[in-house]
């Protein structure tokens, strides 16, 4: 595992490709930095982990041909975005240049359960006044925790009707940004009550479902809610006297 890093050539933040394109799965880069298995780019398709969402994996092909595995990508300083690779990486690589190659189907698979969890964070507000206090995003399923006063089982039907609902209805997606003194005053972009969505060049990023939602987000989703498939929540905890936690999935599209 690698341990803090910290920048020593990097003299720039890394551009985020995902945050324009949530279906940018590859490009080309240039190595800034090499911090004992970890390297940084000028540029990045790789989501490096947040809001509940893990890191991308993939690889990164150099102009050798040799291919390096990347276990996991991280920010570090001034969003600088860390490749760890698995395994030795050549020296002197600081100025070549590499192809980056996300793992397509591990992350169309987080940004499917990621869109999906907008649509139930949203109502859950809406309809029951339930925040979110904890989020863990996976590929086969996810896990969602909520503050709900007043929570039953039997709410779960109505929810996995309500959030299939919104699906049928094959909402577009789009992102976009706002600045920090405008995200203040907008408490509708708000789902969790103690952590906020991080603040990038004194913009805050929207990711907008239309027509039904729009929140606060870094992350990557689908490109309409019909792409989901169907929505079911297969288990539910408790974990505390008003804390919920909800285990959901999708079925395959």
């Amino acid at each position: 595992m690698m341990g803090k890093v910290r920048a020593v050539r990097q003299t720039q933040a890394t551009i985020r490709l995902y945050w324009e394109d949530d279906h940018c799965f590859e490009t080309e880069a240039r190595v800034l930095d090499d911090q004992g298995g970890a390297l940084a780019f000028d540029r990045t398709c790789f989501y490096p982990g947040g809001g509940g969402q893990p890191s991308d994996t993939g690889t990164i092909t150099l102009s050798t041909g040799q291919v390096l595995e990347v276990a996991s990508a991280r920010v570090g300083p001034d969003e600088v975005v860390w490749h760890v690779v698995s395994g030795p990486v050549p020296g002197d690589m600081v100025g070549q240049s590499a192809r980056l190659s996300v793992n397509r189907e591990r992350r169309v698979a987080l940004a499917r359960h990621h869109t999906v969890l907008h649509v139930l964070n949203t109502i859950a507000l809406r309809d029951y006044a339930a925040w979110i206090t904890g989020v863990q995003i996976g590929a086969d399923y996810s896990r969602i925790d909520f503050k709900w006063e007043g929570y039953s089982p039997a709410v779960c039907g109505d929810l996995e009707n309500k959030v299939n609902a919104v699906l049928r209805g094959n909402h577009s997606l789009k992102s976009y940004y706002i600045p920090e003194n405008e995200f203040q005053k907008r408490e509708d972009l708000l789902r969790t009550l103690e952590v906020r969505p991080p603040v990038i060049a004194g913009r805050v990023r929207v990711v907008e479902i239309v027509g039904f939602d729009a929140q606060a987000c870094g992350g990557t989703h689908a490109g309409t809610t019909g792409e989901l498939g169907r929505f079911s929540i297969f288990r539910t905890e408790n974990k505390g006297k008003i804390n919920k936690r909800l285990y959901i999935r999708l079925d395959a599209v």
